[in-house]
This record gives structure tokens, sequence and C-alpha cells, in this order.
């Protein structure tokens, strides 16, 4: 027995020590470990609308909203550019601009996914009801100690204690991690009205297929949120295939800790209406395409409005074996990865149209399509938001100047082009406008309806003023000037936007007066906004003119992410 006792004591010191040493590994993949189980694939019916058809004559368009996921100012070609230097063309994606009308200055309502979806959905700036970070739970099951082991914690950690060689480093609000757990969920509040919730009271059916990332919690959910039907993920990303699939070319940057810790973590999986997760049948961007089409077919003899939420190009870099081997010209294995899953993106989309076509839908259709922000630093890549300065997260313009573009046949004329700011929250009342849906009134509401500059019987801009905020690093557009104003460094910058667009000379000493006026509007703005409903736990250093990955330069811009 004495035997047995220290063999079991042995026993247990080695697995304290083993426990010990690869605590960080623990930490890492525990996420992962405790999400709930993913079963095979299996179909999913959509919803089939009346037969015969709702006649055309009193059948309201119908609208599909299409947002790519961290999708590069240059990743499209019809901005002149096109991803590996113009190496892949996305002619489907293109056409939506010429075919209807692209917003020369079409801006994200925030820098960063969960924000700006956010402002897209609800037509307000995120920071009127405390969406102001991105959710960097990965929402545990109930059985999960969340007050005792904090998923949030562990991910900003992580991130935090990444090694780098800049001078520069992450910035871990140690305090902000010791206070007991935040227990309201992380989301969109119910109170708050969405696209699918107007036009749902229309008598549109709603649907949602892809990203939410606006709130698991019950009341957040889409189907909670106006949704009658929702396929997709709840939170901020998934895999695209299995890392061991056949049919998959991966490329992880080990520079990268966010990297790190999604492909530690992310399933592959998608949920119809809140069910059990399961395994889609192919490769995601693939899927969501497939899926979209069915959507569609069921629904052509009633007005829809459709939320095609791809996840492409976001992390993990992952392509389909056959969008990879489509382009041999491309030497660099991440940026082929890379541009592949641009190919898929830019086919989903044709697809998504040639689909409307077949069903008779395509000119009574108001699509649009744009991205949440702009291409990411993280993924090493460098021209993705040329030939704007800044990354996704920042609010130069490469973090924050989207694709903006609309189609709908019936009524908007092919090549139209309209100047001056635009931003994702003004879907909200063009959608209303187009679906002849009143706004609500017992909130500020602070997108407007394009349709009267498109038809031309409104002139000017659209927006005098935009803001952006996280945290502590500030930004307002008034006019031609623009303000950025940042706590880590404690500095102003300040950009005319008509001399200097791509915002390469801060002219902040030669204009104090205009600082002090962009300051005062940037006071204002905090005081019409509300405490973020989550604390923000790191400040991360981001170089504006260069991707992570790269070799640091003496005395290069840079900014603060709080989240």
């Amino acid at each position: 027995m004495k035997h047995w006792g220290k063999i079991v004591l042995a026993l247990v010191a080695v697995l304290a020590i083993a426990g010990f040493a690869s605590k960080d590994y623990i930490l890492l993949h525990l996420p992962g470990w405790t999400a709930p189980h993913v079963y095979p694939t299996r179909a999913v019916t959509w919803q089939r609308g009346p037969a015969p058809a709702i006649p055309a004559g009193t059948r309201p368009p119908n609208i599909v909203l299409i947002v790519a996921d961290d999708l590069g100012y240059n990743d499209i070609s019809f901005n002149g550019g096109g991803v590996a230097g113009g190496l892949v063309k996305t002619p489907n994606i293109d056409a939506l601009g010429h075919d209807g009308v692209t917003f020369a200055d079409g801006y994200a309502g925030n820098a960063t996914c969960a924000p700006s979806r956010a402002a897209l959905m609800t037509g307000r700036y995120p920071t009127r009801f405390g969406y102001e970070f991105t959710p960097a739970d990965t929402h545990p099951p109930a059985w999960f100690p969340s007050s005792v082991i904090r998923t949030d914690a562990m991910f900003s950690r992580t991130i935090a204690n990444f090694p780098t060689t800049w001078e520069h480093k992450t910035i871990f609000d140690e305090d902000a991690a010791r206070q007991p757990a935040t227990t309201a969920p992380k989301g969109v509040p119910s109170s708050e009205v969405t696209i699918a919730e107007l036009l749902r009271g229309k008598g549109y059916h709603t649907m949602h297929l892809g990203k939410w990332h606006l709130g698991e919690a019950k009341g957040m959910r889409p189907e909670d949120q106006g949704f009658d039907e929702s396929l997709g993920f709840m939170i901020g990303g998934q895999m695209y295939l299995p890392e061991s699939s056949p049919d998959v070319e991966n490329s992880k940057q080990p520079f990268d800790p966010i990297d790190k810790f999604l492909w530690a973590n992310l399933p592959f999986s998608v949920q119809y209406n809140g069910g059990q997760r399961f395994h889609p049948d192919r490769y995601m961007t693939d899927y969501l395409t497939v899926q979209a089409k069915a959507a569609i077919t069921a629904n052509r003899n009633r007005p829809f409005f459709l939320y095609l939420a791809y996840n492409a190009p976001h992390t993990p870099l992952q392509a389909s074996k056959a969008d990879y081997d489509a382009l041999p010209q491309i030497t660099d294995h991440r940026l082929r990865v890379y541009a592949a899953m641009i190919r898929a993106l830019d086919r989903g989309v044709g697809q998504v149209m040639a689909t409307l076509k077949q069903q008779g839908l395509d000119q009574n259709t108001l699509v649009i399509f744009t991205s949440d922000n702009g291409g990411a630093n993280y993924i090493g890549l460098p021209d993705i938001n040329r030939p704007y300065r800044g990354w996704k997260a920042t609010f130069f313009e490469g973090g924050v100047k989207v694709p903006f573009f609309m189609r709908w046949p019936a009524r908007i004329k092919p090549g139209t082009r309209i100047a001056g700011p635009v931003s994702h929250f003004d879907i909200f009342a063009t959608a209303g406008d187009a679906g002849n849906a009143p706004l609500p009134k017992d909130r500020a509401l602070d997108g407007v309806d394009l349709l009267p500059f498109i038809d031309g019987k409104q002139s000017g801009t659209p927006h005098q003023t935009l803001f952006w905020r996280s945290g502590r690093y500030r930004t307002v557009r008034d006019g031609n000037w623009k303000l950025q104003a940042l706590d880590l460094p404690h500095v102003e910058l300040l950009y005319d936007m008509k001399a200097d667009p791509t915002e390469r000379h801060d002219v902040a000493a030669q204009h104090s007066d205009v600082v002090a006026h962009l300051d005062q509007l940037l006071a204002a703005h905090d005081r019409a906004s509300v405490k973020p409903a989550w604390p923000s736990l790191i400040r991360s250093p981001i170089a504006i003119d260069r991707p992570l990955g790269t070799k640091p330069k003496p005395g290069e811009t840079y900014i603060y992410w709080s989240n």
C-alpha cells in the first residue's frame, strides 16, 4: 500500500509540474476545449414563401446586404488595385459598383468588427448604447466557472504577453482584470431596433446568414433581434475548413497573438436558429453562398431581407485547395492563400447575383455591399489598404474607409457616384425608405436616408461630421478636416482631407483654431455617448505604415487601440 501511495504521489507531482510548465498552453486552448459539441453536417430547409407570388406592382424591393470581413480597400479591383498587384480581379464585386452607385467616401461605423456591425445594424453610433469594444469572450458553457476563470482576461493577457522586439508594448489592465467579471451579456441590447425588426414590421421575411458578432445571450441573438431565420455563427470568427482537411491550404502567422488564439479555439461550425452546432458540408465561404442561393430561391415569391455576412477574408487564413491551385502565378504562400480567399468571396457574390437574376428578382432588389472595416495589419501583407495609411483598429483611412456599393436597377442609375462622407449607419434609414418602413422616433438616429442623394432629389453631402471612438482614442471628420486625438502617444494629428486624402501631412501646428473646434466636437460627442457596457482590458500599439511581422522603424507613427 505504501508502495502504491508513493506512486500516486509521484504521479500527482509529475502532473503538477507538467501542468505548471504547460500553463500557457492550457490557458490558450481552454476556451476551445470547453466549447459545445459540434455535430455532423445536416441539411437546412429555409422557410418557403407563398405561391403564387405577391403581385409585382404591390411588392416592395427585396434587400440583400452583403458584408465582407476585414476586406481591404485595395483588395477589390474596382478601386484600381486588387490582390497581388492586381493579379486577382474581383469582377463580380466590381459589377455592383459599375451597375449601381459607389460612395467615394464610404466609411465603416468603427474600425473593428463588432462595433462596426452594431452601427450598421442599428443606424446609430455604438457608443450610444455602450457597444464600444469587441467582446473577447468565447462564451463558455453555463457550467464553466466564468467568475473565477476569465476567458476575456485570458485572451487579452495572451496578446499582451506575446513576445515583440518593438519598443511599444501592449498594455494589459490588471486592475480591470481583477474586477469581478461583468454579469451583463456582451452584445447589442434588445432595446435597440435592428434593420431586421424595421423591415419585418412591414411584412418582410428576414434572414441572417454567416457572422453575427452582436451578442450570443438570449435577447441579443439574431432570432431575438428581428430575424425570422438565422444560419451562421455568433462569435467573431470560424474556421473555413478543419485544419487537417485535404481540401484546405492554411497560412498561420507566428508573429500574431490573435492568430495563435484563433487556431487554438475556433471551431468549424454553424447553427440554425440557435440549435445545435454542426459542421458545414464544404468550405465556409462556398457554404454561405450555397445557403444564400437556397434562401433566395425559397423566398422568391415574397419580399425578403437577407443579411449575408461572410467571414472572409478575416483570419484564420484558409483557402480552398481549388482556389489556391488556381493561382500558381502568386509565389508567396501567405499572399496566395489570402488571394484565394478573395477569389472565393468574389465568386460567391457573383453566384448570389446570378440567382437573383434566375429568379427574376434582380431588377427590384436593393443589393448593398461593404466591408465591416479595413484590412488588418496582423496578416502581415503590406498593400491591402493602398493608397491609404493605417489598418483595422485604427481610424486612419485604411482602417475605416471601405468599399460601399448599392445596386437597384429599378431605381438607381448605373455608374452613379456620390461624393462626400457616408457611413454604415446610413444603411438603416436607406433600407427603411426602400421598404417603406417608418423609422423609430423614440431615439436619436445617426444615419440618413441615402436614396434622395442617389436620386438627385437632395444635394450636398449626407454628413458634415462623423465620429469614431475606441476608449481614449477618438477621431472626428468635419467637412474636409479630420482630427485624430491619441492618448498614447498623447498627440493630436490634423489632416486636410481635400488636399491630403491619404493623411500624409499633419497640419495641427498650422491650424490650432481648427484643432480647438474639433476638440469641442469630440467633447460634445462624448457627452452624447454612454459608458462602455464592459471595460477595455488592453491597449495595443499599431504601426500605421507597416504590417505586423515587419521590422520596427525609428520615429514611426503609431496609435494605441483600446479593447
